[in-house]
Order: structure tokens, then C-alpha cells, then sequence
């Protein structure tokens, strides 16, 4: 007989998983809207057409992309961006800006699996539409923040590293570059971590060596670590691009520094994120110690919605994917041992007290407690040890003599008290037991 087996790349979830993913998603969900954001969603199956004018070509053999029974290439989403920007871009005029919305949903990539990626994971988006300025940078960078600190995580965890393409537009365009070689530099510059001065060879293939001098100036700005630094180096150059563009620095880190989350915070002109969708501010979050993959990422894309189809409209967001930030809380002992116990648990005599108990099981359950109670005849002994075992607070005994008296039995499990009250206010009883 055929055994089955999980695809590569997906994963399943058996119930005490499932139970840590939910509560990695309860505590997103509670954070996002406590900063004023609302939860959408969206088809898991688009059109492969949406992900294309957003990437290129070249981006269907990354997907899991299959012409449909109706003739239509189709591909399950990557990503939510270009869906965000679909819906938003549909509703634009109808919508009161700013327009704060976050999803948490499934995504699919066929790629090379590794520690912190597979082809199948989740991902938390948070988005703002309509608003143009620093503000909404600020905004989702604190929220960003607070959904990892929500779980216990500090300043001693993770950090947030800061970045700004358009700066590098306009620091590279003072220094001679037209836009061509700028786009090439930026993509030296998002390799340069991890390739080193191989990272240049890509530039050297399209248009010859870089200028030492030119070469010297980019790496020199890809050291710049703080708002200082970055003031010094670009003051000799000036122009009115880049002054406009420190004053937005300034608003931008002043308004994190006012809510407290400057320690969390690196100037750090080495991200600028490989999207090319990407027109400003670009952020990622990352592990101290620097033993996993990015924790979570965005930036200002306010191109994005017109190039959909919509109109005009500045947006800026971010993603955290669960299964690097899953390692990151297993590596700081921060995973929840998530126990689902009943509040109550049913000890049955047998079948005429059966009959009796399930109005009352029936009745708890629909005021919202979990009740527990044995589907068969087991021995008085082995139900009360099993009531014990179950992390139930308290114990409901309908035994042969509480039916013949018309009443039940409560056993606080914790301090082994017993009382017994009317059947009929049973309800009653429990629920004076758990909210006092």
C-alpha cells in the first residue's frame, strides 16, 4: 500500500503546532489593531498577468503557476503586495485616507528550500495607503516593532536597520550616474554583504569597470551608520534633492526617537532590498546574533498602485514571515507550551446519568466554556484521574446517587473542595466558579 507524504516545501500542522502558529497570529492580529489598523484578505489563486507587471517575466519561475481548467495562467500568490495595491487601486476614490490595512495569510514559492524558508509559509502584511510622508514610515516601523516585542523579544534580539533608496538616487546622481548605472549600483550594493567586491563584477558585465574614485564614494556612503555621519559626508556635496531628503530623514528618526524606540533602530545604507518597486525608506528587521535570515521587511513603493492599474497613490508596508520568526522565538525559549484544557470536566456514572448530564454539558458549552467528558462507560477511578489529567479546573459528578437526589457534584480540582447544588443550577455554579 502507498504511503503518502507531505509535498517538499509545505508543511502540515498537528494540533499543538497549529496552536503555537494561532497564537503567533492572535498576538499579531491584537498588536495591528491596537494601531488603528483593520484586517483584510484576498484570493489565495490570481491571475500570473498581476505578478508579472509587478516583476517581470522572469518572476513565473519562482511561482506555482498552471493554466486553469477555464484556459487562464494563473499563479498562487508569492506575495500580497500586488493584491493589496489591486483592491486598493479598485476602491481608491471611495476610500478615507490614510487607508491602514494588515493581512495575515498563506503564501506559495517554488524555490530552493532552506532554514527559514519553504515554498509554503505565512506572513504577516501591513500596509499604509494615501499618505506621502515620513509619518506613515514612522507609524509602521513602531508596529513593526511592537509585534516582535509582543512576545517577549528586546532590544538585546532584534533591531531594525534603515535605509534609503531614494538617498542613494540622489547621492549617486551628484556624483554622475545616469539611471541606468544607478539601478546596477543598487544592485551591487543589495549583493555587497554577502558577495563582497564580487558584487561589483554585475556593473563591470553592463558597463565596464566603475571609476575607482566613483567606487570609493559608494562604499564609503555603504559605511555610513548614523544621521551624523550621513549629514557630514553629503554637506559637501549639497543640492536641493538632498537637503529635502535629510529633512525627512530627520522627521522620520526624530519621531522614533519621541516614541521610544531609538535603541532599536540602525542607520545602515546597506539594505536597500532587492525589489525594484521600492522609492524611499526601506527597513528590515534582523536577529543580534545574526544566525537567521531577515525577520521581516519593507519599504516606500509609491509607484506600485498606478503600475497596477489604479491611480496615483503613495503606499508603504512591511511583511514578517512566521518560519524565521518561529526559529528566532525557539532560539530565545520564548515558545509558548500551548496546553488547550477544558474548564470543565464531566465524571458520568453511566448511561441514565449520561442522559442526565449532556443538558448541562450542552448548556456550559454555549455560554463559552470547554467541556470535557468520556464517550464510553470508564470506571468512577479512571474518569476522576482523567478530570486530574485534563488541566480542568473543576470536576461536575453526575453519579447514581446525585441523579436519585436530583442534584450534582462539584469537585474544585485544585483544592479538592466538594459542594453539591440543585441540577438545575448547575450553570450557575460554574459560572460563579470562574468569574468569582
Amino acid at each position: 500500500m502507498a504511503t503518502f507524504q507531505t509535498l517538499p516545501g509545505f508543511r502540515e500542522f498537528y494540533p499543538e503546532d497549529f496552536a503555537r502558529r494561532n497564537h503567533v497570529f492572535r498576538l499579531w492580529r491584537q498588536t495591528a489593531s491596537t494601531y488603528g489598523f483593520v484586517e483584510y484578505d484576498a484570493p489565495v489563486l490570481e491571475p500570473l498577468e498581476l505578478y508579472k507587471a509587478k516583476s517581470g517575466d522572469e518572476i513565473e519561475g519562482q511561482l506555482f503557476s498552471f493554466t486553469d481548467k477555464g484556459g487562464r495562467e494563473v499563479a498562487l500568490r508569492p506575495e500580497m503586495t500586488p493584491t493589496v495595491c489591486r483592491l486598493i487601486g479598485a476602491k481608491a476614490s471611495a476610500l478615507k485616507r490614510p487607508i491602514k490595512w494588515f493581512s495575515i495569510g498563506e503564501f506559495y514559492r517554488y524555490e530552493r528550500m532552506q532554514k527559514g524558508r519553504g515554498r509554503c509559509f505565512s506572513q504577516f502584511n501591513a500596509d499604509i495607503f494615501g499618505e506621502p510622508g515620513p509619518e506613515a514610515e514612522i507609524e509602521l516601523i513602531a508596529l513593526l516593532t511592537q509585534c516582535l516585542c509582543a512576545f517577549g523579544l528586546t532590544e538585546q534580539d532584534f533591531y531594525v536597520r534603515l535605509s534609503d533608496r531614494n538617498l542613494w538616487f540622489y547621492y549617486l546622481e551628484a556624483l554622475g550616474l545616469d539611471e541606468p548605472r544607478i539601478r546596477s549600483v543598487l544592485g551591487v550594493v543589495d549583493k555587497f554583504e554577502k558577495a563582497g567586491d564580487e558584487a561589483f563584477k554585475s556593473y563591470t558585465e553592463q558597463f565596464g569597470e566603475l571609476d575607482a574614485a566613483l567606487k570609493a564614494k559608494v562604499l564609503a556612503f555603504l559605511q555610513i551608520k548614523s544621521l551624523a555621519a550621513l549629514e557630514a559626508l553629503l554637506a559637501p556635496i549639497g543640492g536641493e534633492k538632498l537637503a529635502a531628503r535629510l529633512v525627512e530623514w530627520r522627521k522620520l528618526l526624530g519621531g522614533l526617537k519621541a516614541m521610544g524606540l531609538e535603541r532599536f533602530i540602525e542607520v545602515d545604507l546597506g539594505v536597500v532590498r532587492g525589489l525594484a518597486y521600492y522609492t524611499g525608506f526601506v527597513f528590515e528587521a534582523f536577529d543580534r546574533k545574526g544566525e537567521l535570515r531577515a525577520l521581516a521587511g519593507g519599504g516606500r513603493y509609491d509607484d506600485l498602485v498606478q503600475k497596477l492599474g489604479g491611480p496615483a497613490f503613495p503606499a508603504v508596508g512591511f511583511a514578517i514571515g512566521d518560519m524565521t520568526f518561529a526559529l528566532l522565538l525557539e532560539q530565545r525559549g520564548l515558545t509558548p507550551t500551548m496546553v488547550q484544557s477544558p474548564d470543565v470536566y464531566c465524571v458520568i456514572g453511566g448511561e441514565a446519568e449520561r442522559i442526565a448530564a449532556f443538558g448541562a454539558i450542552q448548556t456550559i458549552r454555549a455560554s463559552g466554556y470547554r467541556v470535557d467528558y468520556p464517550m464510553r462507560d470508564v470506571a468512577f477511578g479512571k474518569q476522576l484521574k482523567a478530570a486530574s489529567d485534563s488541566g480542568a479546573k473543576l470536576a461536575l459528578i453526575f453519579g447514581a446517587d446525585e441523579l436519585a437526589k436530583g442534584v450534582v457534584k462539584i469537585r474544585n480540582l485544585g483544592d479538592r473542595t466538594e459542594s453539591e447544588v440543585p441540577s438545575a443550577d448547575v450553570m450557575s455554579a460554574v459560572r460563579e466558579f470562574f468569574t468569582g
